[in-house]
């Protein structure tokens, strides 16, 4: 059995311990079913004959090693492939994620948080506010609180409008944004001009663009994975917000600012674990366009920001803080069942000391992360999103109340980084000759001198 049967045989084995292990029906019933799904991939795989097809200077590579593997300009002159693996993909992704997730939305079962957005919903529509006031919130239980920043609500509204449950729109805005992550996250790298004194000749390696083959197959992949098509049958709330972080950290890998800004700017109304991705993409634009970047990027972060976080915080700053500070942050009445034994659940549990501690040390974790931000900036998309996975990590991991589900973000991230990898430029931060510089400027720019990256832009020779 090669690598990739014995894949889908984890993921099966996987989907089997949590039905038996689980004491949440949703998963119960998701692990059942995903159990079977990826049962049939893998025996389907192990019986497909393994072929050596030889072309001109490509290899046939079967799709899961598109899905799996990390994307390259190179390949081998010859491959080994298994036909109908794509198929394979498409079965496992139709069994694990849409087969369940159909039958738990006839069956009205779900995580909790489904019912969250869908009541944010009807209260914005009813109430143009999507929390309980706080007179209202005195003696309840932790099914009346909101953790969720304003723009989740909207996730709610075809479900209080035509009765489409949530989860249908987290997956389809996160297999939107993600397959367009992978689709736009290479980088150009300019070509110096030919000159008297200088050779036309790239100023870097140059990878060509994934074809939509290959990004639509690792999107398939992915989602027929546990990682997403567990909480997507379930819940699914975090998957739109790892979608946009992911697509405006290839945005902000390209040096697209202003649109880098309002994609995350947009994933920043919908949950606060979306807030992080600011500052490293704001890092990752000032390697490369300095200030007037950094400047681009936080105008088109703001719109969506002020309007979803600032207003509606103006029109009710109670319910805003008692629904997204104070109960996730275990300072209110009601606990919040997000209870995973991490270590900021467990200082918590030690009393008032360990609750400040945790705090404390989440604060400090930040900190840490926005120095390094300082000294080490990131200097590519997947370097980007790793530091923002390692982040994400220590947060979760010092949250007062957390949940292992949450790792799907970090998780996420440090795929779409290892996939898109090579697409990193393998040099200092696209520069022009001095020859060339002189040139495109009319005027010389002295030995060893560089024309920065806006100048390129200005002249014509990288798109925005």
């Amino acid at each position: 059995m090669s690598r990739h049967p014995a894949l889908y045989g984890g993921f099966a084995v996987f989907a089997a311990l949590t039905a038996a292990v689980t004491v949440l029906p949703p998963h119960r019933l998701w692990g059942t079913i995903a159990a079977a799904g990826y049962g049939l991939s893998a025996l389907a795989l192990a019986a497909a004959p393994r072929t050596r097809v030889r072309t001109r200077g490509r290899a046939h590579v079967s799709a899961h090693t598109r899905a799996w593997g990390p994307a390259s300009s190179a390949v081998p002159a010859s491959a080994t492939g298994r036909p109908g693996a794509g198929a394979v993909v498409v079965v496992a992704f139709l069994t694990a994620a849409v087969l369940p997730l159909l039958v738990l939305v006839a069956r009205g079962s779900a995580q909790e948080e489904v019912a969250v957005v869908h009541r944010a919903a009807a209260r914005l529509l009813v109430h143009g506010t999507p929390y309980a006031a706080p007179a209202a919130l005195d003696g309840a239980d932790h099914t009346a609180y909101n953790p969720y920043l304003p723009g989740m609500a909207l996730f709610g509204l075809p479900h209080r409008l035509a009765g489409v449950d949530a989860r249908f729109v987290f997956g389809a805005v996160f297999a939107v944004t993600f397959a367009t992550a992978l689709r736009t996250s290479v980088r150009h790298i300019p070509r110096v001009p030919r000159t008297p004194r200088t050779p036309c000749a790239p100023a870097g390696p140059r990878q060509g663009r994934p074809t939509a083959a290959g990004w639509t197959v690792r999107t398939l992949a992915l989602c027929a994975s546990p990682l997403v098509a567990l909480p997507l049958a379930v819940g699914g709330d975090d998957l739109p917000v790892i979608g946009l972080c992911c697509l405006g950290l290839a945005l902000a890998g390209r040096g697209d600012a202003g649109r880098a800004g309002l994609v995350l700017g947009l994933a920043g109304t919908l949950k606060a674990t979306a807030w992080p991705a600011l500052p490293v993409a704001a890092a990752l634009l000032a390697v490369y366009g300095g200030r007037r970047a950094v400047a681009r990027f936080g105008t088109g972060a703001a719109m969506p920001l002020v309007c979803g976080v600032g207003l509606p915080a103006l029109a009710d700053p109670g319910g805003l803080l008692a629904n997204t500070v104070r109960y996730p942050l275990g300072l209110a009445d009601a606990a919040s069942p997000a209870a995973a034994p991490l270590p900021g659940r467990l200082l918590a549990g030690l009393g008032t000391g360990g609750h400040t501690a945790a705090v404390v040390l989440l604060a400090l974790a930040a900190v840490a992360v926005a120095v390094s931000l300082v000294l080490r900036p990131p200097r590519d998309a997947p370097a980007a999103a790793l530091r923002l996975a390692l982040g994400l990590c220590a947060a979760m991991a010092l949250m007062p109340a957390s949940r292992f589900g949450y790792l799907v973000h970090p998780l996420v991230l440090a795929l779409w980084a290892h996939w898109r990898k090579p697409d990193a430029p393998t040099t200092a931060p696209p520069t022009l000759p001095a020859a060339a510089a002189g040139a495109g400027t009319g005027g010389g720019a002295g030995a060893g001198g560089a024309e920065p990256l806006e100048a390129a832009r200005a002249h014509g020779r990288l798109g925005a």
